[in-house]
């Protein structure tokens, strides 16, 4: 019998919705949790879209996605989470919010809840430390989208036991998705290495090393890349690239995890990539152009 038979997930945003969608895909029960209906209301159609989209591409048949409608259910109340056997959160980067969550989740469900936090840069050691069962909090960094990443990172912590890690190995594997062991160090593996590329490229740009379509092309067609760096800086969120660029300088000091100027300037500007219609390119038609240059002046 399966440990973790219902998983609930903590936020209904671009994160929370796509993992709850993979979640009912690959079998189980999820209750997914936002504090305002509204806000609920909007996660839960992204989840139906994106399951429409899976039968669109042949991923998933209508029978198949009704059974995964069927496993999700949309809650309001933090309690309605108190049954679940694992809990995933997947709140806005912010410790403190998420701290606070995670103390009440660690009030309200049994000894036996495993908790877990999709953060991509802050530290589970110091969220396990909040609860009262450390051993049971561990990281479960999906990336985004999840419904087509497969990538899982499993972060331990020096708290986390051996069997709440096997557990949840387990668990990964049957969404299914790879899972890999990383430490508990700010960025974990691939945004300490993906960080800093990303940033030099922003830099390289400002520098006029070269523009944005050629920095893009080089890096797609020269090492096989199926997105250039500003492409999916765009697709990220400038926005988010900023927050987490910051986070880990914050934790390192080095040079390599500055946030460039050009990068403050444009989330300035609300120029926050994809989401926002411009970053480095505009997306208000079928075909995204560059859309740097306007910035400069030039």
């Amino acid at each position: 019998m399966k440990e973790i038979r219902e998983v609930g997930v903590l936020g209904c945003g671009a994160m929370g919705s796509g993992i709850a969608q993979v979640l009912a895909t690959a079998g189980y029960a999820v209750v997914v949790r936002e504090p305002q209906e509204e806000l609920l209301k909007k996660g839960m159609v992204r989840i139906e879209k994106g399951l429409e989209r899976a039968v669109e591409k042949g991923q998933l048949d209508s029978a198949s996605r009704d059974q995964a409608l069927r496993r999700l259910r949309g809650v309001i109340s933090l309690e309605e989470m108190k049954d679940c056997h694992l809990i995933i959160e997947a709140l806005p980067e912010e410790i403190g919010l998420k701290k606070e969550h995670l103390r009440k989740l660690d009030a309200l469900c049994p000894a036996s809840t495993i908790l877990a936090s999709n953060t991509s840069s802050l530290m589970i050691t110091e969220l396990a430390a909040s609860t009262g069962r450390p051993e049971k909090v561990i990281g479960l960094h999906f990336f985004n989208p999840p419904a087509v990443m497969n990538l899982v990172e499993i972060v331990r912590t020096p708290f986390t036991s051996s069997r709440t890690l096997k557990v949840v190995q387990e668990f990964v594997a049957s969404l299914p998705k790879t899972s890999i062991l990383v430490p508990d160090r700010c960025g974990f593996v691939v945004n300490r290495l993906l960080i800093p590329y990303l940033l030099d490229a922003i830099q390289s740009l400002d520098n006029g090393l070269a523009s944005v379509q050629d920095i893009d092309t080089g890096m797609r067609l020269g090492c096989g890349h199926p997105m250039g760096p500003l492409a999916l800086s765009d697709f990220i969120g400038l926005d988010i690239l900023l927050h987490i660029s910051e986070v880990m300088f914050a934790e390192y000091r080095e040079r390599r995890f500055a946030p460039p100027p050009l990068l403050r300037r444009m989330v300035t500007a609300g120029w926050l990539g994809k989401k926002a219609g411009r970053g480095f390119y505009e997306y208000r038609g079928q075909v995204p152009r560059p859309g740097f240059l306007d910035l400069r002046g030039e």
